[in-house]
């Protein structure tokens, strides 16, 4: 517990310092809000990208599985109108 809380404190330490540091920083405001608002829009896109990449993924695995499930059941399917058919001519032939 106590690592944590200090992994906690050394990255609201960095967050906090890189935040004083940009807003310290010999610019202007409106350029320094410039630099803020890019870099902002560029993690969301990112993070969108991701979020889309992870989504197709995703996606895909949950059709695959569909498709196995399908094919898994019309074997079982089959399997059982086999058994059904054996069953009946097994009932013929003890007729």
């Amino acid at each position: 517990m106590k690592s944590g809380k200090m992994l906690l404190g050394l990255i609201s330490g960095a967050a906090v310092g890189a935040a004083l540091g940009v807003l310290f920083a010999p610019k202007k405001g409106a350029d320094t809000r410039k630099a803020i608002s890019d870099s902002s829009n560029e993690a969301l896109e990112g993070t969108k990208g991701k979020f889309n990449e992870f989504s197709n993924s995703l996606s895909h695995k949950v059709d695959a599985l569909k498709n196995k499930t399908k094919a898994s059941l019309s074997k079982s399917k089959v399997d059982e109108k086999a058994h059904e058919a054996k069953a009946e001519i097994h009932n013929m032939k003890a007729s």
